[in-house]
């Protein structure tokens, strides 16, 4: 019989470097991102450096049964308790641990850190993403119109917030 660890989050840490920069230029987590070149590995190492440093980005880790398999970013603004948050699980994952990843987050962010407000965007064309932002009891707050340029297009970028008392009524129920 083998032991099933719970899902959790963790600090990522500087030797979680190359595999999170792995996932995050895969090909299939690269185009729904803001910034679609592929990152170099001193480029992702400078801004480890500066982010694991602010006292308000929080850079997660999140894992199942002991695997890493996803990556958070929850970076609050000023004072308040509302934060934006970016994420990406392994484009090897397994079926499911997307919504691990947020249900665990959402703890962390609403229970751990104390927010009031976590925010997200999708880019519009990223109807995965905005399902899930639904799914995890995020409003959908409103389109910024052609926010985004990417070079060759315009996009729409879709916001969307949870309070925590949202967060605490979903979860209880």
């Amino acid at each position: 019989m083998t032991l099933q660890l719970q899902p959790q989050i963790r600090p990522m840490v500087a030797a979680d470097l190359e595999q999170v920069l792995a996932w995050r230029n895969h090909p299939e987590v690269r185009r729904y991102m803001y910034n679609q070149h592929e990152i170099l590995l001193d480029e992702h190492a400078h801004w480890f450096g500066r982010a694991s440093q602010d006292s308000k980005r929080h850079l997660l880790i999140f894992e199942s049964d002991a695997m890493p398999l996803g990556f958070i970013s929850i970076n609050q603004l000023g004072e308040g308790g509302v934060a934006d948050w970016g994420f990406y699980v392994a484009p090897d994952a397994p079926k499911g641990v997307g919504s691990d990843l947020g249900r665990v987050t959402l703890d962390y962010a609403f229970t751990q850190v104390g927010l009031h407000k976590l925010c997200g965007q999708a880019l519009a064309f990223n109807e995965r993403s905005i399902r899930f932002h639904l799914k995890l009891g995020f409003c959908q707050e409103g389109i910024l119109r052609q926010q985004h340029f990417d070079g060759l297009n315009y996009h729409d970028v879709a916001c969307f917030g949870l309070l925590a008392g949202e967060w605490q009524a979903n979860s209880e129920r």
